[in-house]
Order: C-alpha cells, then structure tokens, then sequence
C-alpha cells in the first residue's frame, strides 16, 4: 500500500486543482436552500424545514424531491433538550436504534442496519463514534438506497448532519447550561464575530458530563468546532470548519435475556467490569467548502474533507444466563482510521421552451485507511486464565481479575473510490416534474492480515440509477413515484472483514420503489406520505452443494407506509408527528436465519410525537410521545423486546428576550421498557423517569 502522506498529498492535489476547473457553486440560488440561511439569529424558525437540496445537491424545494425525507430541526432540538444524535432519532418513525455495543451510533432504517450510514454536510462521516449535536443545525434523515447522491451502502437511508455555520450579520453569542436528576451536566457556547467586512467567525463548544440510572455508568464529553466564511466576491464564497470531539465513557453493554425475553430484575446491573469497560474517542474533522456563480444560470462547488478518527474500547460481555448464573467474555478493541473526501459538483439550470433543465454533473473521490486490532480478555480462574467465565447472577457481579491475550485480530485496510454521476431535473410545464440520474462507482478495497501476512483484494465497478417523476397539481401539493438503487462490497460496512470466502463474490443491492404525497398546507405546516418497498439482495447464504462454501442466494424485502406532519398547527403550537408501518422479511434463506425470519429490531408500528405550546409571550409547554411496537432482538426471532409508549414534557419560560429556562422530563410515566438491543444477550434498559433543568443566554 502507499504510505498515507503520499495518498494524501496525491488527494490533495487532485482535489484543490479540480476547484478552478470546475468552479464553484451557486452563491446566490443555492443559498436558498443551503444551511447558509438557516443558521441561528435570534428568532425561532420553527419544526418545519424546506430545504431539499441534499436528496438532490442542487437548489431544490423540499415538495420537489421524490423521496422521503425527515428533518429534525435546531428549534425541535433544543425544545427535547437534546445533545445526542441518538436521543434525537428516538423520535423518528422508521429509524430503529441499535445499542451499538455501548460505544457508538448504530441505527436500523427501514429496516436495514448500519454503523456507517452517517454524513456531516453531505461528506460521509462513517466511523462508529457517538456524534454530539452542540455544533449541528439540524438533522436530515434521508429515507431508501439512493446511491446517485450518497454512494456506497445508505440501502435503508441515511443520516446527514448540517452543521451551524457563520453569517456576516453582525456578533452574537449564546450560552447554555443544564443538569438532570441523574447529576449529568452540560455546558455550550456558541459565539459569531464578524472579523471584517468580508470575513465572519463562528465558536461552538460544550463541555458534557454524564449519568444515567445504570449501575457505575459515567463519562464525560468535550467538543471545539470552530467555522470561517469568507465572502471573496460577490460570486464567490468560501466556508471552512474544524471539529475537535473527544468522548470518554463506560461501554455498557446492557442486560442478557431469559426465556425469550429481557432478564427482569436486573435492569441496573452493569454486566462488566467498570475498571474494564470503557470506550474513549477522539475525533479531528477538517472541512472546506468553495462556491462560485459564474451566471444565473450557471454555478459549482468543491468540498475537501480529512478526517481523522481514534478509538479504544474495552467490555466484559454478557452472554447466556439460566436465571442463576451468567456466562462473561470480553474483548479490548483499537481502530485508527483517516478519511480523505475531495467532492466537485457543476449544476446548470437552461430552459428549451417550456421545459427546464437544472443538470448536476460531479464526481468524488476518497481514501480510507483503516488499522483495527482486538485482543481476547482473560479471566483469572483455577485452571489458569479463561476467554469465558459463568459467575452468579448479583446487582454487582462478582468478575475475577482481567488480563489481554495477545492479538487475536490484527488488520489493516485501504479503500480507495472515484465516482462520477450526472443527473437531470426536467420541469414540463407547470405541473410535471422528471428526475433521472446515473451514478458510477469505482470501489478498489485491500486488506492485510498483519498477524498471517496474508492479503485479500476486490475492485468493484457498480452502475446505480435513480428515477422519479413529480406530478404538481399546485405549488403547494406534488405527488410522485421513484425508483432508485444502492450497493454495499461484501466485507461489511466498516471495512475490515474481507475474507478468502466474500473477495470473489458480487456487492450486495439494494432497490426502493416509492409512491408519496408532499402537500405545503399553509408556509410553515408540511404534510407527507409515502409508501415503499425495499428489496435487499446478494446477501450471503449457506452453499446448499459445497458445505462451509457461501453463495449469494440471500435476499429480504421491507415493506411499509410513513406519515409525518411537521410545522405550526396555529400560531401558538408547533408540531412533529411521524408515524411508520414496516413489514420485512428473509425472503430467500440467509447466513443468519431461513425463510420467513422477520428482520431484526423491526417494529411493526411507530409513532413519534413532538409539540410546543406557547401559551404565552413568556411561557410554553412540550409534550412528546413515542410509541414502538414490539421486535426481535436478532434474526433469531427468539427474543423479543416488548412494545411500549413513553411520553415526555417540558415547560418553558423566557424571563427576558436573552435569558430563559426550561424543564425537559423523559419518561413521565416512569415505564419500563427495552428500546434498543445488540443480538439476544446485549438489551439496553430505558432511563426511568428523569428531569433536566436549563438555562439558556442570548447576547
């Protein structure tokens, strides 16, 4: 493999000498839609949100975009008195979370799971990390494959991040504090100085503690991100941004299950060790970002990004018990990765008669390096040290001293893609909307077994397509139906576990038709509906002819109907309701269950609710509810988390125009429940009843 500071420096060049080449983008239309005018000022913006230029990358309205698309936004975040990306998704319909063993962000959408379906301003952002939200504008869940915009993987979605940028408007800064009944505690700023007459920056940081009702459980968070936009023309802008993340936190792995179900009586129990448990992430993102208009009708943009991701975690695991006893492994996990994305995109809106074009013509480029490592834990025990131990079931478990086994797991993996796709938007008339597109991946993968020395490699070539037709009676109201396409190589979607046996064998595909209605009720209220099927193929299964041989005759299918109302229902309540119905399946038998097996931590019916009532100039209330049906913890269809509703509140009080405070309760009515899950053994108990009380200073 090439050593990194020569892949970087050859990405470096090729992406900053394709800035002028291409030019950059739409400074003026493209801001109408673009975070650039969402960001902070002083005023409430509301839930509802019409930007959809990141189903598209161009400046696209919302109602225009043939797919689902949920946005979270900065009001309905500090509203829930959220800081993390998990406790947001809770409130998406059709977003499953994952408990990620306890050290990251893992989500199931529609049905599909993943670690690395994530993106920061449209660039992928796809280590398994916790992401905090103190420097984030609001959040994009972008429904089925669509590889033409996102690439790789994304078969059920993905989840894009816009981050706050810096407005040449003046200085502002705003303070937040806040505690919870638990003693965790957070403090953030967030600072915007207009530097010069072209030039503005803006500081965001927070400093978080945490604390939850699990037996040891702490950690603590702290996050820099600094921002610079720069004006260099009247055609020409360029933003900059840096973030400095650095997590520290037990790895809670949550309960085991008993007869088919989680094992009641031990929600608090940490089944770890807490001197052992532990997950430490640090997280360096650098982001540039040029635009330029060279017409009205003409603009472009580039986007560099280098990131660098570090992470050591550590677990005592829980496996089966018998109601008397539990049996213990555990592990200790390194992975250094750096990420190098150079993104230019050319769009050119032209009109033939009555038909307009809006063509986006682009490509991509990256480099991953990824070096993961694991070590076995060992227990003292008579015989000498073991990899597995039973001890008694107890509020504290009694865990003999812990030691590491030499490697068991050393590997290092390079990913390098180029991408190139071209897509039309083409507007017949008033009232008829087509959009087709074509997106060309070069997927070249090694891996290096650093204990053997052995060495696997595939080189992927996918063609994706995307289709959709919009049918607008009105300007207000669009109906539409699309098709489009995802893929994902055969070594998971990290990366890392190419064997002799996947090398060979095809990516997996992902394929989702969509019918849906968006209709703009009023200018500020947004009604949708949609229903989809997603079929996953080419997914592994046992070679009925060659035993220990796998095939790709696996396949499953996702069904389902999503409704969401998003906005002010009056002038005094503000409003988000989703609701999902999914059904999915294993449709062909697979690596991990037979025909008919439902798909893992796939609840039938989910509803989740947000709303604010200003009940007066000084005085709000919220009220939330989440509802989940019941799911399987695996594809075992064995053990099932049981279906429940928690509902939340909040009260709100402005005391002046720059200083107010509020009360956020989760879980009102105190309801045990198990949202998430990691396999059988691996449950998350719910936080009981808990109260957060914050302050919040404008200047």
């Amino acid at each position: 493999m090439t050593s990194l500071p020569t892949r970087l420096s050859i990405l470096s060049f090729t992406a900053m000498a394709m800035i002028p080449a291409a030019a950059m983008a739409n400074a003026a239309d493209e801001r109408e839609y673009l975070p650039g005018n969402i960001v902070v000022t002083g005023q409430r913006q509301g839930y509802v949100e019409d930007d959809g230029s990141s189903g598209t990358k161009t400046p696209t309205p919302l109602i225009d975009v043939p797919q689902t698309i949920g946005v979270i936004t900065r009001d309905q975040l500090e509203d829930q008195g959220v800081s993390q990306l998990a406790d947001a998704l809770a409130f998406v319909p059709g977003v499953s979370l994952e408990s990620g063993e306890g050290n990251r962000d893992a989500v199931f959408i529609r049905g599909q799971e993943s670690t690395a379906d994530f993106y920061l301003d449209g660039l992928r952002d796809d280590a398994q990390y916790y992401r905090s939200l103190y420097n984030i504008e609001r959040i994009e869940v972008l429904k089925g494959a669509n590889a033409l915009i996102f690439g790789r993987g994304g078969g059920g979605g993905v989840i894009n991040r816009v981050s706050k940028t810096a407005l040449l408007n003046g200085n502002s800064a705003g303070f937040d504090a806040s505690v919870d009944s638990f003693g965790a505690f957070a403090l953030a700023g967030d600072v915007t100085s207009r530097i010069s007459d072209i030039a503005a920056l803006r500081v965001n940081a927070t400093y978080e503690e945490f604390g939850n009702q699990r037996d040891f459980y702490e950690g603590r968070f702290i996050g820099i991100s600094p921002t610079l936009t720069v004006e260099l023309g009247p055609e020409t802008r360029l933003t900059a941004h840096y973030t400095y993340d650095d997590d520290r936190r037990l790895a809670d792995r949550g309960i085991p299950a008993l007869n088919n179900a989680p094992l009641a009586g031990y929600d608090k129990t940490l089944f770890g060790d807490p001197d052992f448990n532990t997950s430490h992430t640090r997280v360096h993102i650098a982001r540039t970002r040029i635009e330029h208009e060279f017409s009205g009708d003409l603009s472009a943009n580039a986007s560099l990004q280098f990131a660098d991701y570090d992470k050591l975690y550590a677990n005592v695991v829980p496996g089966a018990t018998d109601g008397t006893s539990v049996s213990l492994s555990g592990y200790e996990n390194l992975t250094d990765r750096q990420n190098l994305i150079g993104q230019a995109n050319l769009i050119w809106q032209v009109s033939t008669g009555r038909v307009k074009h809006t063509v986006l013509a682009g490509f991509e480029i990256g480099d991953q390096q990824t070096d993961d490592s694991r070590r076995i834990a060992q227990f003292e025990a008579t015989g000498g040290p073991a990899a597995s131990i039973s001890v008694p079931l107890a509020r504290k478990l009694a865990i003999p001293a812990i030691s590491l086994a030499a490697p068991s797991r050393a590997r290092d993996s390079q990913v390098t893609t180029l991408s190139a796709y071209v897509q039309d938007q083409i507007e017949i008339g008033e009232h008829l909307q087509l959009i087709a597109g074509l997106r060309w991946d070069s997927f070249d993968l090694d891996t290096r077994d650093q204990l053997s020395g052995a060495t696997e490699g595939r080189k992927d070539e996918m063609v994706s397509p995307r289709f959709g037709l919009v049918a607008k009676p009105s300007e207000t109201f669009s109906l539409y139906a699309s098709y489009a396409q995802s893929f994902l190589p055969q070594s998971g979607d990290q990366f890392i576990s190419l064997s002799s046996s996947t090398a060979a064998l095809d990516p997996e595909k992902f394929e989702n038709i969509e019918l849906g209605a968006k209709w703009l009720i009023q200018p500020d209220l947004f009604l949708t509906a949609a229903l989809f099927q997603l079929d996953r193929t080419n997914t592994t299964a046992p070679d009925p002819l060659i035993p220990g041989n796998i095939v790709l005759t696996g396949s499953t299918r996702t069904k389902g109907i999503e409704l969401n109302l998003a906005g002010s229902i009056t002038e005094y309540w503000q409003t988000n309701i989703g609701y999902t119905y999914l059904d999915g399946e294993i449709r062909n038998t697979t690596s991990a269950a037979p025909v008919g097996a439902r798909l893992e931590q796939l609840p039938r019916h989910q509803l989740g609710i947000w709303n604010r009532f200003q009940l007066s100039k000084q005085f709000g209330l919220g009220l939330g509810a989440i509802y989940q049906d019941e799911q399987f913890a695996s594809v075992s269809n064995t053990v099932k988390l049981p279906d429940y509703w928690r509902f939340d509140a909040a009260a709100y009080w402005d005391i002046s125009e720059r200083l107010s405070v509020q009360v956020n309760v989760e879980n009102l009515f105190d309801e045990t429940y198990y949202p998430s899950a990691h396999g059988n053994n691996n449950i998350q108990p719910a936080t009981p009843f808990s109260a957060r009380f914050g302050v919040r200073l404008k200047m």
